[in-house]
């Protein structure tokens, strides 16, 4: 049993997550699961949950926590105008089924086969985003039906590997086809929305029944952090919008990619 020390930095740190993950929410249209994701990893380690089940239920609690804050962050960027509402529309199904097919796939891949799943895009998308030029495109207009809808199940089952809201890939998406950043990160906290909600539903059914798993969870989800994270992401969310629109592209895009490598190394570090 963790001792009351051990609970209470929990706690702390479970608060500190939440206001880093709410406002990376609204900054970068992710959700917060690429940060809620190694945070949680870290802190079911001191609870001394089972390593076989740890990154399992770091990645389905942090879906569980998407769900709200993807829908917090999509309101405030839609108000602004900022959201493709077409390419939300064609991807109202492949998403969804994609997070369906990502929850398949987690009910039998092992912890460390997550941990690699999640270092090896965020490597990429982070190398793609301090990197990029201008000419750095596929093409000027985003492909049409079917590539769009592979693009749109392709995001859904990797961002539901990973425990993320699916901006890490929507934004490269969208900028390789020459659409501001601004757009992209607004248009992700709609795909958010599309990923979190199945993903939720699909990491209760794939850890159901499943040993190790902390009090109060619900197949891979635990639902005392959920309640402790969620009220803090919520607030500090619009703060993130606010920022992201005051920032010119450049600076989002270094910052991003920063971001996206530094939690690369700590999974990759943590697989040794």
């Amino acid at each position: 049993m963790p001792s009351p020390g051990d609970l209470i930095w929990f706690a702390v740190a479970l608060s500190a997550a939440g206001a880093v993950a709410g406002f990376l929410a609204g900054l970068f249209g992710i959700g917060g699961g690429a940060i809620l994701v190694p945070v949680f990893y870290q802190l079911f380690g001191m609870l001394h949950v089972d390593d076989a089940v740890r990154m399992h239920l770091s990645v389905g609690t942090s879906l569980a926590i998407i769900v709200p804050t993807s829908i917090r962050s999509f309101m405030s960027h839609r108000k602004r105008g900022a959201v493709d509402q077409d390419l939300l529309r064609d991807w109202i199904v492949p998403v969804p089924l994609g997070v369906i097919s990502a929850s398949l796939v987690a009910a039998s891949v092992s912890s460390a086969g997550l941990r690699a799943i999640f270092a090896g895009i965020a490597i990429l998308v982070g190398l793609r985003m301090l990197f990029n030029k201008e000419h750095w495109q596929v093409g000027s207009q985003l492909p049409p039906n079917p590539v769009r809808a592979l693009v749109g199940w392709l995001i859904g089952l990797l961002s539901g590997l990973m425990g993320i809201g699916g901006g890490v890939l929507n934004n490269t998406f969208m900028t390789l086809y020459g659409r501001p950043v601004h757009q992209g990160v607004a248009t992700s906290s709609g795909v958010g929305v599309l990923i979190a909600i199945p993903g939720l539903f699909g990491y209760i059914w794939a850890g159901w029944g499943a040993g190790g798993l902390p009090l109060l969870s619900t197949g891979y989800v635990n639902w005392v952090v959920v309640a402790l994270i969620i009220p803090i992401t919520f607030v500090v969310a619009p703060l993130g919008v606010q920022l992201a629109h005051a920032l010119n592209k450049r600076q989002l895009e270094l910052g991003f990619g920063v971001f996206m490598l530094s939690v690369a190394a700590r999974f990759i570090y943590s697989l040794y």
